[in-house]
């Protein structure tokens, strides 16, 4: 597979992790948009939001709620923060791997520029 997460997940492309257990990892965009730009993935290599099972449900809550830890930790949970999720090529997506991009630390411009 030449999914660069899952090379991170196994540790032979290094990242500056945030948290991490046994089904979920977080760590630092190596190109912010923001003060605090942190992605959240599953372990369990799913391409896109599209490709989720109901066996993955769980998962997915999982992924929320690291995001909500992370943003307390980081310290933006009361001023406020995005999570954006971008599906396939004209969502934006990049890396076909599900991922959560946490963004914070600064008021946030508009969601899109036209």
């Amino acid at each position: 597979m030449d999914c660069i997460f899952c090379k991170i997940i196994e540790g032979s492309i290094p990242s500056k992790k945030v948290f991490e257990n046994d089904r979920v990892l977080a760590f630092q965009d190596i190109q912010p948009a923001a003060p605090v730009h942190i992605l959240i993935i599953p372990k369990k290599h799913i391409p896109t939001m599209n490709d989720i099972g109901s066996e993955d449900l769980e998962l997915v809550g999982e992924l929320f709620a690291v995001a909500r830890q992370i943003a307390k930790e980081q310290g933006i949970d009361e001023a406020g923060y995005r999570l954006i999720n971008n599906v396939n090529s004209d969502g934006g997506q990049v890396v076909y791997h599900l991922h959560i991009h946490l963004l914070g630390g600064n008021k946030l411009g508009p969601l899109l520029a036209v």
